[in-house]
């Protein structure tokens, strides 16, 4: 049985309505759906998994199936619904964990904040297996993540006075010097880079090794501006193996990172980057559909950095603050926060101090492509509304002009071709839509990304239902299956 068997006798068994009611909604069938999970138990490393149509029928007549597969049927039909859809929505039992490893209500002091950080890259590379844990991760949302999170504004209790330390001639072991700080801040700034040139897929794993390994440093005596400047590089590398794991589709896995990127941000007494982590956890809920919650996570941001963030740094927050109104279909506040973004950012040329290099990327190609993003979701959430389309058009082509010539932000370049080629569609442009996604498709191979992939994907998908006999769109699906074969993998 491939290691699929379930629990409970047969007896026991009743037919599963909830899972029922999910899989006659994705419009899947028996087959297709066995053949994601399969797919996505591949790509956790459970090549143990080998699901068919009757093991999925037995699924839907009650039986509940072991982990890891309550784990990817809620990531597969998250994703299938653009909400997040909880292992329990499903009727299925999630496994019993511990909370350190199933939830994102965490103690917010520094030894445990390492402790967890440890434990979970340390579980993270010793299964090698892409965000494979072992267990089930769940997703938080609502209250449950929101709540937790507003911990980040409460004033950290001050440490006791250490007695000063005497002089010492030579370093004693375990002790970082200067030099070797520094080079743990340029190798988080390279790994950084590498992600935006190549997508998610292809140095998630170093980052991760990077994070456990400045996990064992903090573990050690340190002096405290050490302790912090390291602090700083576990929350910098913890939300890039967030925001590696959430471009490759490992959302449970993301959130975790981010949770844990923000406890570090907070022991390293950086408020602008606790900013920028809850900006990334935003940016995940509006992915998962859940807005509300995006829009409260960067009013946390907002607030916690409001007397210490970098104009670049509160323009970003801005922007998302934008999108998170757009996809709320609140069109009134969602301009408003274009304009304040568009407005803070005419200040970051003048600001004195240098941005961190976290921020770096918000440049004005990235100001662009975020808010005619927010203009082409007011035009989905709107009911494809033209006029938002046409709001959309004009900043997306200049995203698109800026991203062309920047060799650094290949992925971003790759997105924002797809957001010009989804608001030609919405503007009933199909050849020019076409054209815009064959440039995305070109760009995608650079990158390993399976968010791009989606969306590519996705944005054909709408192509051939509304235009599917024009040449062009023809065309476009023939370059899908080259550009992008594993989308007709067989299993």
């Amino acid at each position: 049985m491939g290691g699929n068997g379930g629990s409970g006798t047969n007896a026991e068994k009743r037919p599963n309505e909830l899972l029922g009611s999910w899989f006659v909604r994705s419009g899947w069938s028996k087959g297709e759906l066995a053949r994601q999970v399969n797919r996505r138990a591949r790509q956790l490393g459970a090549n143990h998994i080998s699901t068919d149509t009757s093991r999925v029928r037995r699924w839907l007549d009650g039986e509940n199936p072991r982990e890891p597969i309550p784990r990817i049927l809620s990531e597969l039909f998250s994703e299938r619904f653009g909400c997040v859809v909880a292992v329990e929505d499903l009727g299925l039992r999630a496994a019993h964990q511990a909370p350190s490893v199933s939830g994102v209500d965490l103690p917010w002091t520094g030894p445990q904040t390492v402790a967890l950080i440890s434990e979970f890259s340390r579980s993270d590379l010793m299964l090698a297996r892409r965000g494979f844990l072992g267990s089930s991760l769940a997703l938080s949302a609502g209250p449950a993540l929101i709540e937790p999170m507003q911990r980040w504004l409460v004033p950290t209790p001050p440490a006791p006075r250490a007695e000063p330390e005497p002089p010492v001639v030579s370093r004693r072991p375990g002790r970082l010097s200067t030099p070797e700080l520094d080079l743990l801040e340029s190798t988080t700034r390279m790994f950084r880079e590498w992600d935006a040139q190549c997508g998610g897929g292809l140095r998630r794993k170093a980052v991760v090794g990077q994070l456990h390994e400045v996990t064992d440093l903090l573990q050690e005596p340190q002096p405290e501006a050490t302790t912090r400047r390291l602090f700083k590089v576990a929350a910098e590398l913890a939300e890039l193996a967030g925001w590696m794991s959430y471009d490759i589709g490992l959302q449970p896995t993301a959130q975790k990172y981010f949770v844990l990127a923000l406890h570090a941000a907070k022991e390293a007494g950086d408020k602008p980057l606790g900013s920028y982590v809850l900006s990334s956890m935003s940016r995940q809920m509006i992915h998962l559909g859940r807005p509300d919650d995006a829009l409260e996570l960067i009013h946390l941001a907002q607030y916690g950095s409001r007397e210490c963030a970098s104009p670049r740094t509160q323009s970003m927050l801005y922007a998302m603050e934008a999108r998170a109104y757009a996809n709320m279909g609140q069109p009134g506040k969602c301009k408003r926060a274009v304009r304040m973004a568009e407005d803070v950012f005419a200040d970051a040329e003048e600001w004195d101090d240098p941005d961190p290099d976290w921020i770096r990327f918000f440049n004005e190609a990235e100001l662009h492509g975020e808010n005619s993003h927010s203009y082409r979701d007011l035009a989905y959430v709107a009911g494809r509304s033209p006029t938002y389309a046409s709001l959309a058009e004009p900043v997306m082509r200049r995203a698109v002009e800026l991203f062309s010539t920047d060799t650094e932000h290949q992925r971003s370049y790759a997105l924002n071709l797809i957001g010009m080629a989804t608001v030609h569609l919405l503007q009933r442009e199909p050849e020019q839509g076409a054209t815009m996604a064959k440039r995305a498709m070109d760009v995608a191979g650079k990158v390993r990304s399976e968010r791009v992939n989606t969306r590519i994907r996705k944005t054909v998908d709408t192509a051939v239902r509304e235009f599917g006999g024009l040449a062009e769109v023809v065309d476009l699906t023939d370059q899908l299956a080259v550009h992008l074969p594993e989308t007709a993998e067989a299993v």
